[in-house]
C-alpha cells in the first residue's frame, strides 16, 4: 500500500451567534484594519449590516462578480493597499469567499494567478506568508470557507482555474446558520445542490482517502434529510444549520478531487453564467449514469442512504425539490455552444479525478443528454 496524505482544514466555530466572536478573532490575530470582502448584492442585505457594525472600522470591497474573476482580484489588492489593511475577512458564498483567499494570495505573492494554477502544480509556489484571514459563509453550498482552494476566471484564458494549496485555508472560520435564515429559494436550491454535488463526487472519485469518503457520504446524507426541509421551511433554524454542516463536509471532503460534473459546470458559468451549484445540478444525473460501470456499487450506496431506488431518478427528484430546472436548454444554453463547452471541460482539472476516465467526446455526448 502506498503512503497517503490526509489533512483537515482550520479551527471552525459552528452555532447560532457564531459570528459574534469576529472582533475577538481579529484581535487574537492582531489585525486592527481588516478588508471585508462581500459582494455587491450582498452589501445591501441586513446580513452584511449585522457583521459590518462588528467591524465598523474594515474597509469594505463588494466588486465581486458571481463568478469572481482576476481582475475582481486585482481590484481587492489594490482596495487592500490603499486602506492599508492587515488581514482580510471573506463573507459571503463562493465567490467572495474565493475571491477573497486569492486576494491574500496576492498580497504577498507577486507571480501572475495562472502560475498558480493547480493544473501545473501551482501550488507549490505559494507560501505561508499570508495575511491573517477570517471567513463567514452565508450560504450552504461551496463550503469555500473551510476549503484550501479559490476558483477563478482568468482573463487570458476565460476559463475557471483552481488554485490549491494548505496555505489559504481561513485562520478561523465562523459559521452561523442564522446568516443564511433569510437565503431566497433559488439560491437556496442552487447551493444546496453544490454541497450535495461536491459530496456525492468526492465520494465516488478516484483515489485512497476513506476518512473524506466517510464525511462525503455523511454530508450527502444531510443534504438529502434536510435540503427538503430547507426548502418547505425556509425558516427552519435547525434544517440551516444542518445544510451549513453538509456544505462544510463537502469542502473537506473533495480534496479528495471531484469529477466531470464539475469540468462540466464551470465552462457554464465561464461562458453563460449559470450558477454554479445549478449547473452541478443538471448535469449531476447524467454523471452518475455514466460512471455507473466504474463505480456501481458506490452509487448503489449512496442510494440506499437515500432510501433506495436507481439513484438518478432520486438526484432528479431532489433537483425538481431544489427548484432547479432539469435541462440545459431551460437555462438558455443553446447546442450550437456544446462543441466549444467540452472543449474547454476537458481542459478543466476536475474531471481528472472522475472514477471513469473522460475523453472530450464524453464531455460533449453528456451535455447533450442534459441538453
Amino acid at each position: 500500500m502506498d503512503i497517503s496524505t490526509f489533512s483537515f482544514p482550520t479551527t471552525i466555530r459552528f452555532g447560532p451567534g457564531a459570528s459574534s466572536e469576529l472582533p475577538a478573532e481579529l484581535a487574537r490575530f492582531g489585525v486592527s484594519r481588516p478588508l471585508l470582502v462581500t459582494d455587491a448584492g450582498l452589501s445591501r442585505t441586513s446580513v452584511f449590516e449585522r457583521i459590518h457594525s462588528l467591524v465598523p472600522h474594515a474597509a469594505v470591497f463588494s466588486a465581486v462578480d458571481p463568478n469572481p474573476t482576476e481582475r475582481n482580484v486585482l481590484g481587492g489588492v489594490e482596495a487592500y493597499r490603499a486602506a492599508g489593511c492587515d488581514g482580510i475577512i471573506g463573507l459571503g458564498g463562493g465567490s467572495p469567499l474565493d475571491a477573497a483567499k486569492a486576494i491574500r494570495l496576492k498580497i504577498t505573492h507577486n507571480l501572475p494567478l495562472e502560475d498558480y494554477d493547480d493544473n501545473i502544480n501551482g501550488g507549490s509556489r505559494i507560501g505561508p506568508n499570508l495575511p491573517p484571514f477570517v471567513a463567514l459563509a452565508t450560504t450552504s453550498g461551496t463550503g469555500s470557507e473551510v476549503g484550501r482552494s479559490a476558483v477563478i476566471t482568468l482573463a487570458r484564458t476565460n476559463r475557471k482555474t483552481v488554485i490549491f494549496s494548505p496555505h489559504l485555508i481561513a485562520g478561523v472560520v465562523l459559521n452561523d446558520p442564522e446568516l443564511t435564515l433569510d437565503l431566497p429559494p433559488q439560491i437556496t436550491g442552487g447551493a444546496g445542490m453544490d454541497a450535495f454535488t461536491h459530496n456525492v463526487e468526492a465520494y465516488i472519485a478516484k483515489g485512497f482517502h476513506p476518512i473524506c469518503d466517510a464525511i462525503a457520504l455523511g454530508g450527502a446524507r444531510l443534504c438529502w434529510d434536510n435540503l427538503p426541509a430547507v426548502m418547505a421551511n425556509p425558516r427552519s433554524l435547525e434544517a440551516r444549520a444542518n445544510m451549513m454542516i453538509s456544505s462544510m463536509m463537502g469542502a473537506i471532503a473533495f480534496q479528495k478531487g471531484l469529477g466531470a460534473a464539475h469540468s462540466l459546470a464551470h465552462p457554464l458559468s465561464t461562458e453563460f453564467g449559470m450558477h454554479h451549484g445549478t449547473a452541478n445540478a443538471v448535469v449531476l444525473p447524467y454523471v452518475l449514469a455514466f460512471n455507473r460501470p466504474a463505480v456501481g456499487s458506490r452509487l448503489d450506496e449512496l442510494a440506499a442512504q437515500f432510501g433506495g431506488g436507481d439513484i438518478v431518478a432520486r438526484v432528479h427528484d431532489l433537483n425538481r425539490i431544489s427548484l432547479v430546472k432539469p435541462r440545459l436548454r431551460d437555462y438558455g444554453i443553446p447546442e450550437a455552444a456544446l462543441p466549444a463547452l467540452a472543449a474547454k471541460a476537458m481542459e478543466d482539472g476536475c474531471h481528472r479525478s472522475n472514477p471513469r476516465p473522460c475523453a472530450e467526446t464524453d464531455l460533449l455526448a453528456l451535455y447533450r443528454e442534459a441538453l
